[in-house]
């Protein structure tokens, strides 16, 4: 369990590293997914089990108690509530755009990824 946990913080902390020292316009966390991800899927190429079971057991404990990771998030927003009260109809606005637009795109990207291939018909 604690390799796996050792190896998860690694893989957070390459992403950290690499889009600092690039200067991508991604959070670290985001590219250590991508790091992880792309090493479970070289790891599944090599004949290896993908995801290890150690690395499946850590990873439910942190789904299972994922709602605990939002509580520095919503005091954060308590502490602002003067501000979102002030800038109330920009916060509403964005998240309302934010969310069409992410349901736009995901709906674009199934249907271009879902689309049959040309080169799978049948002849």
């Amino acid at each position: 369990m604690l390799t796996a946990l050792t190896g998860l913080v690694l893989c957070q902390f390459a992403g950290e590293v690499i889009a600092r020292g690039l200067g991508l316009p991604l959070p670290g966390p985001v590219v250590g997914m991508v790091l992880l991800l792309a090493l479970l899927v070289w790891r599944e190429r090599r004949g290896l089990v993908a995801v290890p079971a150690s690395l499946r057991g850590v990873t439910a404990v942190l789904l299972g108690n994922l709602s605990l990771l939002f509580v520095p998030a919503g005091v954060g927003v308590v502490t602002q509530l003067d501000v979102l009260r002030a800038n109330w109809l920009a916060v509403a606005v964005s998240i309302l755009a934010s969310t069409a637009i992410g349901l736009l795109v995901t709906g674009w990207m199934m249907q271009a990824l879902a689309a049959p291939d040309a080169t799978d018909a049948p002849e």
